[in-house]
């Protein structure tokens, strides 16, 4: 079933993906449960706008996280559609040192979407203040506007940072969203 929250030029339908950060910084691989890669999404800065472009498995452009604002200090990011060029969702960061928090949000209406929390608040306080402390996975929880637990972006140890997303097969939130999501936090988390 379609939604308005959808991405034209990618089919995200599966409920578990494995996100893999490659040898170069903030460049990142999607696999299906298949181990297909159906994303390739690497970090660009363009005169303080941060970019984050991502492509589908054949090469095809899919869509991108884009910074909201010249100066990024609240953390808004829109994903744009590349295939309608129009904008999907908004995602926001709560800067808190106690806990990571994004909320995904209409773009136009702002209205919450779902929402990705650290389960660890020691362990993201100490991210923030430690940088040794980001070889330790973190692991996130993912709710619907309901605040309903719907999924979960687990970090693992390894030498590069990577994730599974698992998003349940009931949910209305938004996949594409939720994998760029475990992308762009893992990027900017790190910085």
């Amino acid at each position: 079933m379609p939604s308005t929250y959808d991405i034209s030029t990618v089919d995200l339908d599966d409920d578990r993906y494995e996100v893999k950060q490659s040898l170069i910084r903030n460049k990142y691989a999607v696999r299906d449960s298949g181990g297909d890669v159906v994303l390739r999404g690497k970090q660009k800065l363009f005169k303080l706008k941060e970019q984050f472009p991502f492509v589908t498995g054949d090469g095809e452009d899919a869509f991108s996280v884009k910074a909201g604002g010249i100066v990024d200090v609240a953390g808004n990011y829109v994903i744009v559609d590349a295939g309608t060029g129009e904008e999907v969702v908004a995602l926001d960061e709560d800067l808190s040192l106690f806990v990571e928090n994004w909320t995904v949000r209409d773009p136009e209406t702002g209205e919450p979407l779902a929402t990705i929390r650290s389960k660890s608040k020691p362990l993201s306080a100490l991210r923030h203040v430690v940088g040794l402390a980001n070889l330790i996975p973190n692991k996130y929880e993912i709710f619907d506007a309901d605040g309903d637990h719907v999924g979960d972006i687990r970090g693992k140890f390894s030498l590069r940072d990577a994730y599974t997303v698992t998003v349940d097969d009931a949910s209305g939130v938004p996949r594409e969203a939720v994998v760029a999501a475990a992308c762009i936090l893992d990027a900017l988390e790190n910085q």
